[in-house]
Parts: structure tokens; sequence; C-alpha cells
């Protein structure tokens, strides 16, 4: 391998100062190796989008013992409700647990602020040996012989060298792309989240979501909140803050011509959600691409001298149950460099060496739970589950509960009469049906 100046040769360059790029920088420089963190942003988390909720508690707890204590969180979550929604009614499905693992440690997830989490683990890396540079944008990768050898950066240093490159530059990834790993999404696997994080007083919320002590909750929902817009709604509650937002389908976005913030403006004055947001104070306001599609959106993971982590490899798992993201980029950032650490022992950064990476997101549970739910995306994403069946359950419910004395109604009848009135045919029912036991029973 041709030589370069000492400066700008690293063992490990990565990027993207998200979970996935500051795990790997930070189990790199623990490994002993020199390991650059690169960042376009003015620091780690300045250009993601604030409010999330972080499931990975456990994993990161490996890395840095009750990280927690430490950390910038805000509330630890104990209750996630999900409601279906009509126009004028929401039925929800409330779960909340007050046993270890939720209410206390090593809790199960936690609230948080991504600007305030992201900058704090970027830290923990640097503090590990990392160098952090940011305002810092890669325009290409270096190559020699084929293999990807470093990153051009738009700035003075210019061209940078690294025996491995690991890119977590986000779903848009520039660097997959520009390494010939991933293809262009088309925009029915992408959705548009649009955020905002409204203040409001600590005993407010607390009272307001009867909520013990520093406990909190997160909120989400389908149905008619986004109207024919195939997409869903979400709410968490932070120390002193709500964060909420919409999230719409790009191509459905496109093909019924509804612009975002018209779908927040809508969520907020719904009826089961206005007294929530009610007297909050907006703080922030952002928008974010999200990768949807999952196992069918996956790149390629890996080429000579390069391996893809976090949303840069489609690891956000849109499952319906399951709404998780930022533990499979940090898992998928520990995988990335375990492999790097590996290949720099071996001193060999081929493609074959760096297939490892596949192995070490099985043994994270990363692939084996992106692979058991592939069929979900296509059906959770679709317009009968995110729009239609949740407001025939909302309906539905809105009229076993009415009293206006007419005959009660039983609920098989019911149900039957609604699905006639529907615009649903029978084999798309039975087929739905299918989908359902595809995506979560078997």
């Amino acid at each position: 391998m041709t030589t370069h100046p000492a400066n700008q040769q690293f063992d490990v360059i990565v990027v993207g100062a998200g979970p996935a790029g500051s795990a790997a920088a930070l189990l790199v420089a623990r490994a002993g190796l020199k390991v650059l963190l690169l960042e376009r942003g003015e620091y780690p988390g300045a250009k993601n989008v604030s409010g999330a909720v972080f499931y990975g508690s456990a994993i990161l707890n490996e890395l840095i013992p009750n990280w927690w204590e430490q950390a910038p969180v805000e509330r630890p979550v104990c209750r996630r409700d999900i409601a279906f929604m009509s126009p004028t009614t929401a039925v929800a499905l409330d779960f909340r647990c007050a046993g270890a693992g939720f209410a206390t440690a090593p809790y199960n997830g936690f609230t948080v602020l991504r600007p305030k989490f992201d900058r704090w683990l970027a830290a923990q890396a640097e503090a590990a040996g990392a160098f952090v540079l940011t305002s810092a944008v890669v325009d290409d990768v270096l190559r020699e012989n084929g293999r990807i050898v470093g990153v051009r950066v738009r700035r003075e240093q210019g061209e940078i060298y690294g025996k491995v490159v690991i890119a977590c530059d986000g779903v848009n990834s520039f660097l997959a792309k520009k390494a010939g790993l991933q293809r262009e999404f088309h925009p029915h696997e992408l959705s548009l989240g649009v955020k905002e994080v409204l203040g409001l007083d600590p005993a407010i919320i607390q009272d307001r979501f009867h909520l013990t002590d520093n406990d909190g909750i997160a909120y989400e929902y389908l149905g008619a909140i986004t109207e024919d817009v195939h997409g869903g709604a979400f709410l968490y509650t932070n120390r002193d803050s709500l964060s909420l937002g919409v999230i719409g389908q790009v191509s459905s976005l496109v093909e019924r011509r509804k612009r975002p913030y018209e779908l927040l403006e809508r969520f907020k004055a719904h009826p089961a959600v206005a007294p929530l947001v009610r007297g909050g104070k907006l703080r922030e306001y952002s928008a974010h691409l999200i990768p949807e599609s999952g196992w069918a959106m996956k790149p390629k993971l890996y080429t000579d001298g390069m391996l893809v982590a976090g949303d840069a490899a489609g690891f956000c798992l849109a499952a319906g149950l399951y709404l998780e993201g930022m533990n499979y980029a940090m898992q998928s950032g520990l995988a990335a460099a375990e492999t790097a650490i590996l290949a720099c022992q071996k001193g060999n950064f081929s493609a074959r060496t760096l297939s490892v990476y596949q192995k070490n997101l099985k043994q994270r549970h990363v692939s084996t739970d992106f692979r058991a739910y592939r069929h979900a995306p296509s059906f959770v994403n679709g317009p009968r589950l995110q729009n239609l069946y949740p407001e025939m359950v909302a309906q539905g419910m809105e009229q076993i509960f009415r009293v206006d004395g007419a005959p009660k109604r039983k609920i098989l009848p019911l149900a039957y009469r609604m699905v006639r009135q529907s615009s649903i045919k029978p084999g798309q029912l039975l087929r739905d049906v299918y989908q359902v036991a595809r995506a979560y029973l078997w």
C-alpha cells in the first residue's frame, strides 16, 4: 500500500457521528487503534432531529456501565400506548410497567433529545482516544488498486487515508452510493418525519400524563390523523418538553399532494391530542428522512476497505409493533467496529476479510431481526393498516359504546357490517390476515 503523511493516516475512519458512528469510534479507540470520527455538523448531533426513544439501554450499558447516570437522558419509558384514530375518536392499547428493567435500572428505554445525546456519545469516543473532526463534509471516497483507502473532505485536510472506512452517514448515504454499494431508493421506501419540540412545565407533564416521578410515556398513533397519507404520528414526554410529529410515506405525500406540516397541525388539533399539547411553547421544528423498508432496502454492507452501518445500511425497524432505530444503529456500529479491529489485526482489508461483518451483525441480532420481520414493512406501510383499519376500529368502538335507544349490537355482526360498508373486498381481507400472520406469527 502506498504510504501517506502520518497526520493524514488512520487505522479507521468513521463518517457520521450519530449512534452508529460514535459507538464504532468508541470501540475502535478502546482497542488502541487510531480512529477519526468525521461529522458534517458544527457538533455531533447538530444535524439530527430532536426527540426520540432510545431502546438500547442494555447495549450501551455493555460499553459504559450505568451510562444513564451521566448521559443527558430525559425520562425512562415505562408506558407505551398505540392509538387507533378516527377524526373524532381514539381507541388505545395501553402498556405500562413499573417493574425492574422499565422504571428502574437497567431500564428498557429512555426518551432523549438527539443533539444532546449524540454530542455526549461522541464525547465518550473522543475521551477514549478518537479524533473528532466537525464541519467536515465528505465529498468522495479514495481508491487505490480498486480498494477504498480513505475519503476526500471539503476542508483544508483534503485527502484523509484510512485502512478501513465505516460509512455511518445517514439514510441517503453518499459514501455507500459512491462505493457502489447502495442503489437509489424508491419514494415508497422512505418516509418523511416532521417534528416539533414543545416546552412544558415538568409538573404539568407529570399531572397531565399521570406519570410518577420522572417516568415517561411514548404514544404512537395510526389512522385519521394522517388523512389518506400512509403514515402515523407519535408523542413522547421529555423532562420539560414534548416531542411530537407525523411520519408520512414520501410517495404517498407526493401522490396525495399533502404538506407534512399541515398534517402535523391536524394531528395537534385532534380531540385526543389537543389537551395533551395545550400550552406547549414551540422550541424546535425539524424534518428528517427515515428508511422504512427494512430488509428490502439493505445495501451490500461491505467492500474492499469499507463497511456500511446505521441508517446508511437501512437499519431502522419500522414493523408496526416495533419502531426502533437507534439501538440497531448502535449495534451495527459495534459490529462494524469489531470487523475493522479484526482486519487491522490481520493486516488484511479485503472484502473477504470484512465479510465477517455479516456474522457480527447476526451475533448482535441485527440481521436476524430484520430478516425475521422482512415482510412487515410492506404491509405496515400499506393504506389499509395505516389508514383504513385503525379508523374502523375507532368507529366500531364508538358504535359499541353509543347509547341512543337502539338495540345493542353484537360485535361480530357489527364488524361484518362495517367491512361490507368499507371499500375492503373479501379477498383483500383474507390476504391481510395472511400478511399479519406472515409478518408477526411465523
